[in-house]
């Protein structure tokens, strides 16, 4: 009964992705992130659900009437060279093969970023895509979160079978990075009982992400609560909200929960926390060594026993710093951190020229919404290997589309306005151009 539903819900949706782009775009995002078919346990959990979403998106970008521009703007810019840069490690890769499997899955990714970049025009196109991402990965917190209450957090919550996000670690990391997401969806709604839904669904994806006991987990809820409580009007009520939510969902741990926090300050003794810092120092012997890394397939023995102080222990970098660095290179890792510092830099130049205006209210929070998510990512992803995981670039492709609107609108709102109708369209370009400028 599962499959027969997964599969009408999906072929339902599919002669949308091939008439629009943006559908295809939610429709593959949806697919890509939730991995809904494998929640499935008949026919429908092998099924290409995935690559029949891309081709159904392919096939609109070629057919479609939508209009389709990729506005490159500096997050794009450097995206579109951090990917220039993989292709070229790849080529001079140790373990050629397998980094260039790896790859095409990585440039699949990508690629769907760039085209859901181009198509999201509208406003209420980049909103459901928010949904969408907010949702795919809602659902586990929201199970996860449920799961977790029943069994007093004695059980760790794992996520769906086959994607970036199988593992509690994994998980964890997604549903945090989510709840800003979702909260922004609780500030702009007009419905009192959606926005209680969304509160509601937020405690649980706390909770579900708690319940992972991934000690990262528990430094990015940390470092996000402290960038809420700077930004915040009302510092003094914040820190109350804050506390007591801490406190509320602190208490639902069991003592090996605690147990397995403790470890964060006594690292030197867990044999996990150790094997990651030998794989750290592996990827910084390997950098500086070879300038272009070693390719997607780093994690091999024979490396290991030249590379790492400990070549006996072989684990990958359980971090997107030191995974990319052992892959790319010291040049891939400035690319990656660049990507992240110039979307921060967007995401608080769209929050100063949108604060002042009721109009674009709506970006100001979601701004500051994808900051917290930003930070989040830098934090957790610090001690996981998910520096190709979709829902970061999604929130890049938000950012993006958001600034390319606002100027849009910026732009509509000069022509009608102050200059008159005589007035020369190259004398309001410029003027809503460097309206819109944010850098």
């Amino acid at each position: 009964m599962r499959d027969l539903a997964l599969v009408g819900l999906f072929l339902a949706i599919l002669p949308y992705a091939f008439r629009h782009t943006w559908a295809g775009v939610l429709l593959w995002t949806w697919v890509s992130i939730m991995n809904p078919h494998k929640l499935a346990f008949g026919f429908a959990h092998t099924m290409p659900f995935a690559a029949m979403a891309a081709i159904a998106t392919l096939v609109s970008v070629m057919v479609n009437r939508d209009k389709l521009k990729l506005d490159f703007t500096p997050p794009i810019k450097v995206l579109c060279v951090f990917i220039f840069w993989m292709c070229l490690t790849t080529a001079f890769s140790v373990h050629f093969d397998p980094s260039l499997d790896y790859l095409k899955k990585v440039l699949k990714i990508q690629l769907m970023t760039l085209i859901a970049a181009a198509a999201l025009r509208e406003r209420k196109h980049i909103e459901l895509f928010i949904w969408v991402n907010a949702m795919s990965v809602g659902f586990y917190g929201f199970k996860g979160g449920l799961f977790t209450i029943r069994s007093g957090g004695a059980e760790r919550v794992w996520g769906p079978p086959g994607g970036f996000i199988e593992g509690n670690n994994e998980l964890a990391l997604a549903l945090v990075m989510t709840i800003p997401l979702i909260n922004y969806l609780r500030m702009v709604a007009t419905d009192k009982r959606l926005r209680m839904g969304l509160l509601v669904l937020i405690g649980l994806c706390a909770i579900s992400a708690l319940g992972s006991q991934s000690r990262g987990a528990l430094l990015a809820i940390s470092a996000m609560g402290l960038v809420l409580w700077t930004r915040s009007d009302k510092k003094f009520a914040m820190a109350a909200v804050l506390l007591v939510a801490g406190v509320l969902l602190l208490s639902l741990m069991p003592e090996s929960w605690w147990e397995r926090m403790q470890t964060i300050q006594t690292y030197e003794e867990d044999g996990s926390a150790m094997g990651r810092i030998n794989a750290w120092w592996f990827a910084f012997h390997l950098a500086n060594d070879r300038p272009l890394g070693a390719g997607f397939a780093t994690s091999t023995p024979w490396l290991y026993s030249i590379y790492a102080p400990n070549p006996n222990i072989v684990l990958v970098a359980h971090s997107i710093y030191f995974s990319v660095l052992g892959e790319h290179g010291w040049g891939g890792l400035l690319l990656f951190l660049l990507l992240w510092i110039v979307l921060w830099r967007m995401a608080s130049a769209i929050r100063k020229e949108a604060k002042n205006e009721p109009e674009l209210s709506w970006l100001y929070h979601l701004a500051g919404m994808c900051q917290v998510s930003i930070v989040g990512y830098a934090v957790g992803g610090a001690f996981l290997s998910l520096a190709y995981f979709d829902l970061p670039y999604n929130i890049l492709v938000i950012l993006s589309t958001s600034y390319v609107w606002m100027k849009a609108k910026r732009w509509q709102t000069d022509k009608q306005g102050a200059f008159g109708a005589g007035a020369p369209v190259s004398q309001i370009r410029t003027a809503a151009m460097k309206r819109a400028q944010l850098w």
